[in-house]
């Protein structure tokens, strides 16, 4: 849903948009909006838009620290990525990424700022159809519908906040605001949002929308991190396998091949069962094109995708991970011994011949790298493309980057950067649900049937890319097969886990997950330890890390002091 729309809004709910805030002084307003002016059919419609535009993180106040994809918080959190740039760019990512943030961090201000208003738009939303509902503007099933959709949505905003700071105050359109706490277990008045949202058709006639099958994956999912009830998760999960559709009704399934799953023309494509729209070239800017992520592209004026601003550069023990020993990973860590070849201090005019070990080509895809073809942009010349490779390492990122030939087509003209594109982010991916459903197999001690779904992920990967060759030939030595039918590691739940985890890495990174992942494994604080012991002994490592230790404090972030001041004392600080 594009916030085209938002002109349509601004007016109609700037009187109480604002409701879930509290401030020390209050003023009277000269008027109010009367809510009955908007409790019509069109009038609920502009408002459901408004909702759905928070998906992007950029409703209201929302930046660069509440992007949708988490970019942050789930991948430089999770040590998939550092914040890259030079020292001095967005500071505040600096404490977020060596787990040294106090409540004072922007950042964290901005993130909490945007859920909570994309909440406090789904109450008002809620208000304004009971309205047109008694005034008989709308049907009870169309109430009921736009219900579920707005029910849904606030389920989902709070389980992003409930991720990021779990002791959160939960709010719903009879909140009183003055007397709102972050001391009761909020787990069952989410779900029972997120619930509401499976009661949807699946078919929801508009590509944008909540449907069924999204509503069901990420009830399963807030299931599985909120309760560890993976028994209830499976059943839900594997319903969506059998019967789901994308919003608009077309089928979902794996993509043929890996890399297509991130060109632009593919962003509603069948892998992507939920893609939050974005927009270019709609008139308003840029800003609908993605701003949260528009800090992540190559860094060099002209000549490179975006032509700023060298954010988001992957770590080596990330790209190390895709090191492979007969076609599989090397589970027990032991790629970190045999660390991918990078162009560390190679001057761009040298000769550099890339790693020549086996990898898996999703590497690729994930990650730019000195040597590879960078989509169309020709291959990646290292350094040249790199800010300060000194302070944040030898690579870049790739998924959200668009191609040459997709330029003023797909990005927006006439701006500081063509960073701002219409490249959507996959917030739900076929493959994210075949491995969710076969992390809960895993539990379940069905480890065949985890195995086979980690299989088709695998197989998937494997299967030629023509992006990645340079010409006829493999553009590095690929190789990727799929786990054996009998023995290690789907001979326990142990080492099936391990497994599972690792996939989820390889086949998500990048995307936002990872350090939701750990928590949810209970894992967060030895493998981050053990992940950032190893990137320290980087030549870059000191500059980005220092000293920096995990500890039991930091699976959560501290609830920004702004917000415990403007509460007068009725939120609590969460560690």
């Amino acid at each position: 849903m594009k916030k085209t729309y938002f002109i349509i809004l601004i007016l109609a709910v700037a009187g109480f948009i604002g409701s879930c805030k509290q401030n020390f002084l209050e003023v009277k307003p000269a008027g109010a909006l009367d809510q009955n002016i908007l409790a019509t059919e069109n009038g609920v419609e502009a408002m459901l838009i408004g909702c759905y535009s928070c998906l992007d993180g950029q409703g209201g106040p929302g930046g660069w620290g509440s992007a949708t994809t988490n970019w942050v918080y789930g991948s430089i959190r999770g040590l998939e990525a550092n914040k890259g740039t030079d020292a001095g760019d967005q500071p505040f990512i600096n404490p977020l990424q060596t787990f040294s943030e106090t409540a004072t961090n922007d950042y964290l201000n901005q993130k909490w700022r945007t859920v909570y208003d994309a909440i406090a738009r789904c109450n008002n939303t809620i208000s304004v159809i009971n309205l047109a509902l008694e005034n008989g503007a709308i049907t009870q099933e169309q109430a009921t519908t736009y219900t579920q959709q707005v029910r849904a949505l606030r389920g989902w905003y709070h389980f992003d906040a409930w991720r990021m700071w779990k002791k959160i105050p939960y709010l719903d359109e009879t909140t009183d605001t003055k007397t709102v706490t972050n001391s009761e277990d909020v787990t069952g008045r989410v779900l029972a949002d997120l619930e509401e949202g499976t009661k949807l058709p699946v078919n929801m006639g508009a590509i944008g929308k909540f449907n069924k099958t999204v509503s069901q994956i990420l009830l399963a999912k807030a299931m599985m991190e909120m309760e560890g009830d993976y028994s209830g998760a499976l059943t839900i999960l594997k319903d969506a396998q059998a019967n789901g559709k994308k919003p608009n009704g077309a089928n979902i399934g794996l993509a043929p091949t890996y890399g297509e799953i991130f060109d632009i023309v593919n962003r509603n494509g069948i892998e992507a069962i939920y893609t939050v729209q974005y927009s270019v070239n709609d008139n308003s800017g840029g800003p609908n094109g993605g701003n949260g992520e528009v800090l992540n592209f190559p860094y060099k004026g002209g000549s490179s995708p975006g032509g700023c601003c060298g954010f988001f550069n992957p770590t080596q023990e990330f790209v190390n991970s895709f090191r492979t020993s007969a076609g599989l990973p090397l589970l027990d860590f032991s790629y970190n011994n045999d660390p991918v070849k990078n162009d560390q201090g190679v001057a761009v005019s040298a000769a550099f011949v890339p790693d020549a070990g086996p990898l898996d080509p999703r590497l690729d895809w994930s990650v730019g790298r000195r040597g590879i073809p960078y989509w169309d942009w020709g291959k990646h010349t290292g350094a040249d493309w790199i800010r300060d490779q000194t302070y944040s390492g030898p690579y870049s990122p790739k998924k959200q980057v668009y191609k040459k030939s997709q330029e003023g087509q797909y990005t927006e003209v006439g701006n500081w950067t063509s960073g701002y594109t219409a490249n959507g982010y996959r917030m739900i991916r076929y493959a994210d649900l075949l491995l969710l459903i076969a992390e809960c197999e895993i539990e379940a001690g069905s480890l065949d049937n985890a195995r086979n779904l980690v299989n088709q992920v695998r197989a998937r990967a494997a299967n030629p890319d023509g992006f990645v060759m340079d010409g006829t030939v493999p553009a590095a030595n690929y190789v990727v097969n799929q786990y054996p039918a009998a023995g290690a590691p789907f001979d326990s739940k142990e080492n099936a886990r391990v497994a599972l985890r690792m996939e989820r890495k390889l086949e998500l990174g990048q995307e936002g997950h990872r350090f939701f992942d750990l928590n949810r494994w209970g894992i967060t604080v030895t493998e981050l330890n053990r992940a950032l012991n190893y990137e320290k002994t980087m030549d870059w490592g000191d500059n980005l890390y220092g000293g920096a230790t995990v500890g039991t404090e930091d699976v959560t972030f501290p609830i920004p002091q702004r917000q415990l001041d403007l509460s007068n004392g009725a939120l609590v600080q969460n560690r």
